[in-house]
């Protein structure tokens, strides 16, 4: 088996290269998701067996300006790989976000609950789930909350930069989710893949860490973990305003994942550490 992973420096693709040696990964220069048919092209040349689009738009707060650019990486990219991999019959796997759902719920969310995206990100992003579902070819779409590794620019590389000269913070804790490591991540992609090669349905699935949290107690396990004295105070969101609004309430249930790939949801608790050990290496 080999895998065509477009993406190659972000959080997931990097993770997919350090999990696997079928993955090939490419970067922007070999592969502009700026460009869905050229995109398209390489799935139709490629020996691959199967692909994972690993690279995204994710300037949440920016894609409220260049909604038009996120959607073209978002949406349109994406989609142009679901028809390619449709035409050879290659499982084509595409990394969503919680940011599809408007966060009113009480509960966590179903994968057939209805969606209404607060922002440009969320909305680009599901323009790239209809276009992977439309191709009608093989394909699975993980939504996943909260990445977080040791790479690229992340909550938890952010707590620890503040921590080096704060000893407190005000954290937004009206926000609750489950943090994911981008090493879960890329676990459950592969093992999806293995899936679909294998002739396993596919569809739509959630897949993010537990237990449920909020943003200022996912903090305070940051400094526990990290021996970083930090006091961490509660905050609303009203009083850090974003230009893109977040969902409140991020919480998915993840158990068709589980039914159908035998994925269970990692507890981010142990995968962090696994990444503080890794930014001290």
């Amino acid at each position: 088996m080999s895998i065509l992973v477009f993406g190659k420096t972000g959080q997931v693709a990097t993770e997919l290269q350090r999990q696997s040696t079928d993955v090939i990964a490419l970067g922007r220069d070999q592969a502009d998701l700026m460009n869905p048919a050229a995109c398209a092209a390489l799935i139709a040349q490629t020996d691959a067996t199967a692909v994972i689009n690993a690279a995204a738009y994710t300037a949440v707060d920016k894609a409220e300006e260049e909604e038009a650019l996120a959607t073209v990486i978002n949406g349109a990219a994406p989609s142009a790989m679901a028809e390619a991999c449709a035409v050879r019959d290659l499982p084509f796997v595409y990394i969503s976000t919680d940011y599809v759902f408007d966060g009113s719920s009480t509960t966590p969310w179903n994968v057939r609950d209805a969606v209404a995206p607060l922002g440009a990100y969320g909305r680009s992003k599901l323009a790239g789930e209809k276009g992977v579902r439309a191709a009608g070819g093989r394909f699975a779409i993980l939504r996943t909350s909260w990445v977080f590794s040791a790479h690229g620019n992340n909550f938890v590389k952010t707590m620890l930069r503040l921590s080096e000269s704060r000893d407190a913070l005000t954290i937004v804790a009206d926000q609750i989710g489950g943090p994911t490591a981008a090493g879960d991540i890329a676990a459950a992609c592969l093992k999806i893949v293995e899936g679909l090669t294998a002739g396993q349905s596919g569809g739509t699935y959630h897949f993010s860490g537990g237990p449920d949290v909020s943003w200022a107690d996912f903090a305070r396990e940051i400094f526990a973990q990290a021996n970083r004295n930090v006091t961490v105070s509660d905050i609303p969101s009203a009083d850090y305003p974003t230009p893109a609004a977040r969902p409140a309430n991020s919480r998915m249930n993840c158990t068709d994942l589980q039914t159908d790939f035998d994925i269970k949801r990692p507890d981010w608790r142990a995968s962090l550490a696994a990444v503080l050990n890794d930014l001290k290496d």
